[in-house]
């Protein structure tokens, strides 16, 4: 019999017949963020951003993505991205706290450029969507300035 004429004769779907596939792992860059972090051993590393009035969000991102991506997504105060992470503006302007200077690392000549349009640009300066979210950078501390470009 048919799929055609079961379903034409009002047969109960349990009665179709089934393709069965055996049931292969997905490769770790396909898997989803939800079944990804709710591996035990896997963690992503949390952003603190502090906005100019002092108040402090915690959030966590996902590696490979930049701190003005993880900061859009949460809804983070303070990013305005207008540019939407292609260093063509300053609005995703941050200060990278001291201690995480090195780890974050410095910027390229582009991002300097840019940062000449940022408003009161400090040494610890950088374009959040210039920095890309890694491991190492698990307890990042960034401060957001009173006001983008």
């Amino acid at each position: 019999m048919s799929v055609g004429s079961l379903l034409a004769n009002n047969a109960p779907l349990a009665n179709l017949p089934v393709a069965r596939q055996e049931a292969r792992p997905v490769p770790p860059d396909r898997a989803s963020r939800a079944a990804v972090a709710r591996r035990p051993e896997f963690t992503m590393p949390k952003i603190t951003y502090i906005d100019a009035q002092g108040t402090s969000r915690t959030v966590e991102g996902e590696t490979g993505s930049t701190v003005m991506e993880v900061a859009v997504r949460n809804g983070v105060p303070g990013i305005e991205a207008e540019c939407g992470g292609a260093c063509a503006c300053a609005t995703c302007h941050v200060y990278v706290d001291d201690a995480w200077s090195e780890k974050a690392g410095h910027a390229e000549p582009m991002e300097e450029d840019m940062l000449d349009f940022a408003f009161d640009v400090r040494p610890n300066s950088r374009l959040s969507c210039q920095i890309r979210v890694r491991d190492e950078l698990d307890g990042l501390v960034v401060r957001t300035p009173a006001r983008q470009g």
